[in-house]
């Protein structure tokens, strides 16, 4: 079957899945898969200070950050909300940002605005390169990934599909939400801080200098109760519509939260990312859109 492409949302114009979906998430679950992110925004930062800048402005300790490594990081705005999320990687003479698209503009914004006197340079670089979800079994921030200049992905599309199947955003999304990992303007919103959605000591360093917003994570940390935490939910797979991004969580006719990522998962069933109040008993079982969850702690 040709590929099936997805029509709206951050993703639009990805392919959405080949026909297999089923089949798809197997060969990502045993390594042996690999997808075109190439509709995600690409910023290079050059120049000999770009990794203590970075790691003056981000979550993430990358002062040392050693060539090829991809990283996962974020940045706050001075409260500690989440306003920016993004991969990256260092070839020695640059680093690359990768982030959904609708974001690059402001953070380019953002970003020129904090170049003060210091040896950096940014752009936008997403008409030269474009990201790819190589084979390999998935790693903690969703690769592994390979980062090639637009001229030569039909080349490496041709390379990696001679050894391994091409998949879609289902089977990446069903992947992502069974482990876990939460994704900018689905499971976050206008309040979410890093403490609520589980990355502490992976994409927000707890062990590195001071950031903007570190005043809130280290406060919060130390107190030990965010007021919202992410949760998976094993929703009810009989109805075929998912819910929609941003649904109501109920419990007891009482909106706990919201609905991030749903997934139907080859072996879970329908699954799906959510932010709820930490005060919800966790035997609860909550609804959404009238489906029953259950859930799955996750934060």
């Amino acid at each position: 079957m040709s590929a099936v492409v997805v029509e709206d949302g951050v993703d639009k114009g990805a392919i959405w899945h080949f026909g297999e979906p089923v089949k798809e998430q197997r060969a990502l679950e045993a390594g042996n898969a690999w997808a075109d992110l190439s509709h995600l925004s690409v910023i290079g930062v050059s120049g000999e200070d770009r990794l203590k800048w970075l790691h003056d402005l981000t979550t993430q300790f990358l002062k040392d950050l050693s060539v090829g490594i991809w990283k996962s990081a974020l940045i706050l705005d001075p409260q500690g909300h989440i306003e920016y999320q993004f991969n990256l990687v260092d070839d020695g003479t640059t680093t690359w940002l990768v982030i959904d698209p609708g974001y690059s503009e402001t953070l380019i914004a953002y970003l020129t605005k904090m170049k003060f006197m210091l040896r950096v340079d940014v752009r936008d670089a997403t008409s030269e390169y474009a990201v790819l979800r190589a084979p390999g079994k998935a790693t903690d921030i969703g690769g592994p990934f390979s980062l090639v200049p637009r001229s030569e992905v039909a080349q490496m599309s041709e390379t990696f599909n001679s050894v391994a199947t091409q998949v879609g955003t289902w089977a990446l999304d069903a992947e992502r939400v069974a482990s876990g990992r939460p994704r900018i303007g689905f499971e976050t919103d206008h309040k979410s801080i890093p403490n609520e959605i589980g990355v502490l000591n992976g994409a927000v360093h707890m062990n590195k200098g001071c950031y903007r917003g570190q005043e809130t994570v280290a406060k919060v940390f130390n107190l030990g109760n965010p007021p919202r935490r992410l949760v998976m939910l094993h929703l009810d797979g009989s109805d075929a519509a998912f819910p929609a991004k941003g649904s109501p969580v109920e419990n007891d006719g009482v909106v706990v939260g919201f609905i991030g990522t749903v997934a139907r998962h080859h072996e879970l069933g329908t699954i799906a990312l959510a932010i709820i109040k930490r005060n919800t008993p966790a035997e609860a079982v909550l609804t959404v859109e009238g489906v029953p969850a259950s859930q799955q702690i996750i934060v």
